[in-house]
């Protein structure tokens, strides 16, 4: 998941925010000296919507914010230990109370809620084993593959499921091929190209189950940016208001075509709790979420 850096170059020059990729090792930060003029965005991972989001709502802000990109990833722990150490201003991830708690949350899903809507990774051998679950007591007999600092391996545990975990992420897709566990779930926005980056002929997406929890996405922020969490949500809330905000998201994560692809309305859904949520979670805010929620699914 991405992050980003605040680098205040001199008082002549707009302030930075550095973004890096994923999940891994902490990089030495960039030189700031070779930055760019203000107003011009330099990165090195391909355009996201994450990335879209995150410039058009600051383009918004009174100040003015340059997004320069770090390289290298860093897994969940470390993002947090440098967010609060002020070495990292911005990164994005699943929330959870404690990271809520760390760090500042703003708390506009940027997925509407896509990224709790799991679709499973699984061995193609066991396409029938699969199909033919009929309820979450059966599903609970499977086991899950997940990431060990991702907030959706606590949820699992929580709710019984078995579960074998992993430092790296990487790692995930020989072991589910060698058969250490049965089936690795991601967002539903993301699947089909992770499954793409890390090809291989014995893998597939289940086209049965949709393992669906509430478990929102937001940007966090360094508590030592205060002025920038601020500025971050009211891009966002401007963007909501006029409706930039879904039509962005719309067209960025092709939404009519995954919906074709997924058949979520034709998939078992396999609830599950996530009693550890925050309080403040927007659920009572219809706008911010997708309809995925009130789905019934196949019986």
């Amino acid at each position: 998941m991405p992050i980003f850096k605040w680098v205040p170059i001199s008082k002549w020059v707009a302030p930075v925010v550095l973004l890096c990729a994923c999940c891994g090792i902490f990089p030495a930060l960039a030189d700031t000296q070779s930055l760019p003029l203000a107003g011009k965005v330099v990165t090195s991972i391909p355009p996201s919507w994450q990335l879209t989001l995150l410039q058009t709502a600051l383009s918004r802000s009174r100040e003015q914010y340059q997004i320069q990109s770090l390289t290298t990833d860093m897994n969940q722990k470390r993002k947090v230990e440098e967010a609060l150490a002020g070495n990292v201003d911005v990164f994005w991830s699943m929330t959870s109370k404690a990271l809520e708690e760390s760090v500042i949350p703003v708390r506009i899903p940027i997925f509407k809620g896509l990224l709790g809507n799991r679709l499973l990774i699984i061995r193609a051998e066991d396409r029938a084993k699969f199909a033919a679950v009929g309820s979450k007591e059966e599903f609970a007999t499977l086991r899950a593959g997940q990431n060990r600092y991702w907030p959706d391996a606590d949820i699992l545990a929580a709710n019984g499921l078995p579960l074998v975990t992993s430092y790296q992420y990487k790692n995930l897709y020989p072991m589910l091929e060698g058969g250490r566990f049965d089936y690795l779930a991601l967002g539903a926005q993301e699947i089909w190209e992770e499954l793409a980056k890390h090809p291989d002929p014995a893998l597939e997406v289940d086209s049965h189950i949709l393992l669906q929890y509430r478990a929102p996405a937001y940007f966090f922020v360094s508590p030592k940016r205060q002025r920038l969490a601020q500025d971050l949500e009211a891009g966002l809330e401007s963007m909501i208001a006029d409706g930039s905000f879904d039509a962005m998201f719309k067209r960025e994560l092709k939404l009519d075509a995954l919906y074709e692809l997924a058949q979520f309305e034709r998939r078992l859904i396999v609830r599950l709790d996530t009693q550890d949520s925050s309080p403040l979670t927007p659920t009572a805010r219809p706008a911010l979420w997708l309809d995925l929620f009130s789905m019934q699914g196949v019986k």
